[in-house]
């Protein structure tokens, strides 16, 4: 018996035991998008078969090139031609979800990307890894945090643990979303497994998965994705991991889900899996929910002047600086240091192993901390 009568089999089965206990199983609708990758159609092909033998309530539709003589089929000869179909297919209710290898996301939408961490197999979602939540990048990686729980969420992990990759504005990220927690957003700080600990995470902590959600800016997140999945095979297949992810936004109603060109076989059954367990984990209503909390906690930054560019601020008499401050973000770390000098504490801006450090005297050590709090740097 090949794969294909394994697969009728079972759906039959199923079908019997719905009809004698009046509980039928819905069938996930699926499609998948060939055209314009870098892979040949038939191993694209080859991962719809593989997700359909592992899930027998699930149906894969190609839109595109086939080469398959089983599979549901729409032909489409241009890019614009698939956009065209898969959008009709979704809005109609015809298919619940696409995979597919490009698609104009509206800016306020981005995709959240799963991986397999390769020092202990461990499933993380990466938040994001295609388009755009926000032309800011501090709000961005606020709105990607939410993003990912709602992914993770969806995906049936109930209780997801976040980080923050340290990037650009990993603090000030990490201090909003300690403001939303106060104010009512609720979810699960993760922490670095490097002695240092925190909620800021090392590329080691990717590599043993730290946490199930990590938050990063989109580019970092795409790049993340490409070395995840291909790292061993010299970079043009990616064998490992769930693509890059469904798009998630505020009103954004089409589950489309995102591969890379070079996704192999394996990526594209792994990201077939992934949308479908998005239908099945109603995915639309937990991004609302989560967005929804998230809004109310005031996930919106307000604009907050500090030290402007054009105010002289001189500098007290110099001290030993044989203290140091961490947990102030690259990108404000002078003005911090000016902060203090408004208030004649002698600080300098230095680079610690742990990221960038503010240097004080020890004697001013608590007047500065206390300084910098005030101020929102800390």
């Amino acid at each position: 018996m090949d794969n294909w009568q394994t697969v009728t089999r079972e759906v039959l089965l199923e079908t019997a035991q719905g009809l004698r206990t009046g509980q039928m199983k819905k069938t996930n609708r699926i499609g998948l998008t060939t055209l314009g990758s870098e892979i040949e159609v038939q191993e694209l092909v080859r991962g719809a078969e593989i997700a359909m033998q592992k899930n027998a309530t699930l149906e894969v539709h190609i839109i595109g090139p086939t080469s398959s003589k089983h599979l549901p089929h729409i032909p489409a000869e241009t890019e614009d031609e698939v956009h065209t179909i898969l959008e009709n297919l979704l809005d109609h209710q015809e298919l619940d979800g696409v995979v597919t290898m490009h698609y104009p996301f509206p800016i306020g939408v981005a995709t959240v990307g799963k991986v397999v961490t390769p020092a202990r197999g461990k499933t993380m979602y990466i938040a994001t890894t295609t388009g755009t939540t926000d032309t800011e990048r501090i709000q961005a990686m606020v709105k990607n945090a939410v993003f990912g729980i709602a992914a993770a969420k969806a995906d049936g992990v109930e209780q997801p643990t976040v980080g923050i990759l340290n990037v650009e504005g990993a603090r000030q990220v990490e201090r909003h979303l300690n403001k939303m927690q106060e104010q009512g957003y609720l979810f699960t700080w993760g922490n670095s497994l490097r002695r240092e600990g925190g909620h800021i995470l090392r590329g080691n902590d990717l590599i043993m998965g730290s946490v199930d959600v990590v938050v990063t800016d989109t580019l970092t997140g795409n790049i993340l994705m490409k070395l995840f999945g291909a790292f061993s095979t010299g970079g043009n297949y990616e064998t490992s991991g769930y693509g890059y992810g469904p798009g998630i936004g505020e009103n954004f109603g089409r589950l489309v889900c995102i591969l890379s060109r070079a996704s192999g076989t394996p990526v594209v059954a792994g990201a077939i899996e992934y949308c479908a367990s998005m239908v099945r984990g109603n995915w639309q209503n937990i991004a609302a929910q989560e967005i929804t909390k998230a809004r109310q906690a005031g996930w919106q930054i307000p604009v907050v002047e500090t030290v402007s560019k054009d105010e002289e601020v001189n500098a007290p008499p110099q001290k030993v600086t044989d203290a140091q401050i961490a947990g102030v973000e690259i990108l404000e770390l002078e003005d911090a240091v000016k902060s203090l000098w408004k208030h004649n504490i002698y600080a300098a801006s230095g680079m610690g192993c742990t990221g960038p450090i503010v240097m004080v005297a020890a004697g001013d050590y608590e007047q500065a901390v206390k300084v910098l709090k005030t101020n929102g740097f800390l």
